[in-house]
């Protein structure tokens, strides 16, 4: 498998739902806590960027993982910062150690795995806020399924300066797949 056509797969996914949005649409809340959609969209811009500056090799600068502007058309900069974390994944980044946030190091391919995972929960995210259909493709739910399932959930003596995602929620074991993710990045699927 290639990990680096899965994401771009997973932005096309997200993308996709993105360019639905509606500039009236922007104020509203999101299945994020404390996050309207144009918060939301601009936290994804910011990764998109974060992660190709941690390919490009900044480390200690968590600065780097917040400069989205979605500027007057929210969209294109959605599909500008997904063109920079495309090109900045290259073969050779694959291998290396890259800082992702406040999280650490981890190999290109895992740090590329993590933002597949972003981006599959953050199109359902944007498809529940403006009221879409959301069919990402089976292949792309099932490895965000493995990723989400690997990371740690963290806990009263976690000493991480933060988790990545909300508390799971509990999903009855035979549920979809994409609910089953849903519940363990702390999300409640519409069916649970």
């Amino acid at each position: 498998m290639d990990i680096r056509e899965l994401d771009r797969r997973a932005l096309a996914t997200l993308g996709a739902v993105i360019a639905q949005v509606g500039p009236d649409q922007l104020r509203l809340p999101t299945p994020c806590a404390d996050w309207t959609l144009h918060g939301l969209l601009r936290h994804q811009v910011s990764e998109n960027l974060g992660f190709a500056a941690a390919a490009a090799g900044v480390t200690g600068d968590i600065r780097a993982w917040d400069q989205g502007n979605l500027g007057e058309n929210p969209y294109q900069a959605y599909l500008d910062s997904a063109d920079a974390m495309t090109r900045a994944f290259t073969e050779d980044v694959l291998g290396r150690s890259l800082q992702i946030r406040e999280f650490g190091f981890f190999p290109g391919r895992v740090a590329l795995g993590m933002h597949v995972l972003d981006c599959v929960v953050h199109g359902w995210d944007v498809a529940q806020t403006i009221g879409v259909a959301y069919d990402p493709d089976a292949d792309l739910v099932r490895y965000s399924l493995k990723v989400a399932a690997s990371i740690p959930t963290g806990g009263p003596s976690d000493d991480r300066p933060r988790t990545a995602f909300a508390p799971v929620v509990e999903v009855s074991e035979g549920s979809p797949d994409l609910d089953r993710l849903l519940g363990l990045v702390g999300r409640r699927p519409a069916a649970s």
